[in-house]
């Protein structure tokens, strides 16, 4: 902080940082030994605009510009903290975040994904969870069967547009698709909250459902879309909206990428490509539309 230069009187002083406030340099009058009101600037890089401030305002103290910033200083500074606090509510601290508890709704959609896991023995006794399923099914000799054009959800069972989610067939599966909800879509529900984190989920697995049922039929399940679409939210919001609190985790994005393409080889055996792909698609216009939006 440096003394830029003194008026004579406190009223003048006071007047003279009230204007300089709203000039964007703040400074603080003090009076000297010499009985004179001294000026203290903090910003050391605007020591010679507060300096030239002063000079114009000790050539015409009476300008009116000077008298209408009188008590102005107070008002300036009370946005100022306000658009501070706006600010810091879209800022989040990552570690925070990572170790945030996770949210009520994440931690149901977990619960239940890995009841059905538990009560079907992860997949082997599907007969059990076949409500789940996105259609009926039924086994003709050898063959499983069902009816085209999802006609149960044209009669009004809604939910097997999003149930299929709740499948897993393998214990890593399962593994990597809840550790994955947890970390994106935990993040997800701290900022954006449950019921937009509900609604994105209901979107998402039921278009990507929709899609892998009439590339393959309705023999698939698990999370992989939805956290898919999570990642391409997140990915475009992080992107284009920093100030949202959504970021990508390098070890998550990594693994993410990676299991993406080693599912797209046939290593991992039948896996629900399309859910992936339609999931992501869809997630990256949601993000990108939100982002650009501010939504």
């Amino acid at each position: 902080m440096r003394d830029i230069g003194h008026l004579i009187s406190e009223k003048s002083a006071g007047l003279f940082c009230d204007y300089a406030v709203t000039q964007g340099m703040v400074c603080h009058p003090e009076k000297g030994d010499d009985g004179a009101w001294h000026i203290w600037v903090e910003d050391e890089d605007l020591l010679e605009p507060a300096a030239q401030l002063l000079r114009d305002f000790q050539s015409h103290p009476e300008d009116p510009a000077y008298l209408a910033a009188e008590g102005a200083a107070e008002e300036f500074m009370t946005e100022a903290e306000r658009a501070e606090k706006e600010a810091a509510k879209r800022t989040f601290d990552r570690d925070r975040l990572w170790a945030g508890r996770t949210g009520r709704l994440t931690a149901v959609l977990m619960g239940v994904s890995i009841l059905v896991s538990i009560v079907s023995m992860l997949g082997a006794r599907t007969d059990l969870v076949r409500f789940l399923f996105i259609t009926g099914v039924y086994e003709q000799g050898n063959m499983i069967q069902w009816m085209p054009g999802l006609p149960e959800i044209r009669h009004g069972q809604i939910w097997r547009l999003i149930t299929p989610i709740f499948l897993h067939f393998g214990i890593w599966h399962i593994l990597f698709n809840m550790m994955w909800l947890r970390d994106l879509g935990g993040m997800i529900e701290r900022i954006k909250g449950p019921w937009f984190l509900g609604i994105f989920i209901a979107v998402v697995a039921s278009l990507s459902n929709i899609g892998q049922f009439y590339v393959s039929g309705p023999l698939f399940g698990g999370m992989s879309g939805v956290v898919y679409g999570m990642l391409g939210y997140v990915w475009m919001k992080g992107r284009y909206d920093p100030g949202s609190g959504l970021f990508l985790h390098p070890t998550t994005v990594t693994m993410m990428i990676v299991w993406f393409f080693l599912c797209l080889t046939g290593l991992m055996g039948p896996v629900a490509n399309t859910v992936h792909g339609i999931g992501l698609g869809l997630g990256v216009a949601w993000g990108y539309i939100s982002a650009r939006l501010r939504l």
